[in-house]
């Protein structure tokens, strides 16, 4: 298989135990072969650790790093960016998991396109992994598209840091995925995506994305502290932009796994 470039994928990992070994399988299960897993962990109080060493074991493409506190993904994730040796950065969740041909399909689709940031479909799946739906990607996302709502699945993204240098996430305890998005859209405008779904997104009880109330506030936070917004011009943009979008695509995902 031609290499096209070393991907540098990005997982953060917390408590992960009972998902992350089929995280990692799905990484290894890739039929493009030139990656290396960038594991941060976030001061796991289970296993987590130790089925990670039994990985690295096994594939010295595997490498973990540990942080001193527990800060949040995006700290994890910029830590494992920093070390990163790709000129692709991938994303992945170590309770989600990715297609066995997503890493192929994905920068074939990249090179074709010429763009600096892609992104697919994805289907959701229960914690006993039963896929539950599927999520549509747009094919393509703009600057202005991405201030109305964030329309990428982490788990799929793909910059190349070729065209970019490397770019870190916000220092925001969640949104901070829509924020790296925004800062990358602000200097090269669109982004493209596969319709095909090439990974797979755990939908937890536990998890803190499902509670959006208490996303609000971070939502606030993106547009003051990444797009410059004053707080009144935020809250406005919040409430007639991107809660209209926001039912609008969630109403369009009921109606597509009904």
């Amino acid at each position: 298989m031609e290499n096209l470039g070393l991907v540098s994928i990005i997982t953060p990992s917390y408590n992960s135990a009972p998902f992350i070994a089929e995280t990692i399988e799905s990484i290894i299960n890739q039929s493009y072969p030139y990656w290396e897993l960038l594991i941060t962990d976030d001061c796991s109080s289970d296993n987590t650790i130790e089925i990670i060493q039994e990985f690295i074991k096994k594939d010295s493409r595997i490498k973990i790093f540990q942080l001193n506190q527990n800060s949040g993904a995006g700290i994890c994730r910029n830590k494992s960016i920093e070390n990163a040796q790709g000129r692709f950065i991938a994303f992945c969740d170590s309770d989600d998991c990715w297609m066995p041909k997503k890493l192929e399909k994905q920068l074939a689709f990249m090179i074709e396109k010429n763009c600096v940031l892609s992104y697919t479909s994805y289907m959701t799946c229960d914690e006993n992994s039963k896929i539950q739906g599927i999520v549509i990607c747009n094919k393509k996302i703009t600057y202005t598209d991405m201030k109305h709502d964030d329309g990428i699945g982490c788990l799929t993204a793909i910059y190349d840091s070729q065209k970019t240098g490397k770019i870190y996430l916000p220092h925001l305890r969640k949104r901070q995925d829509w924020g790296l998005w925004l800062k990358i859209l602000r200097e090269h405008k669109v982004s493209y995506g596969m319709k095909e779904p090439l990974a797979i997104y755990r939908l937890r009880k536990s998890s803190i994305s499902r509670n959006k109330l208490s996303l609000i506030k971070y939502n606030i936070r993106v547009y003051h502290e990444i797009l410059h917004f004053s707080y009144i011009k935020a809250y406005l943009y919040f409430f007639i932009i991107f809660l209209p979008s926001f039912f609008y695509k969630k109403a369009k995902i009921r109606i597509i796994n009904s």
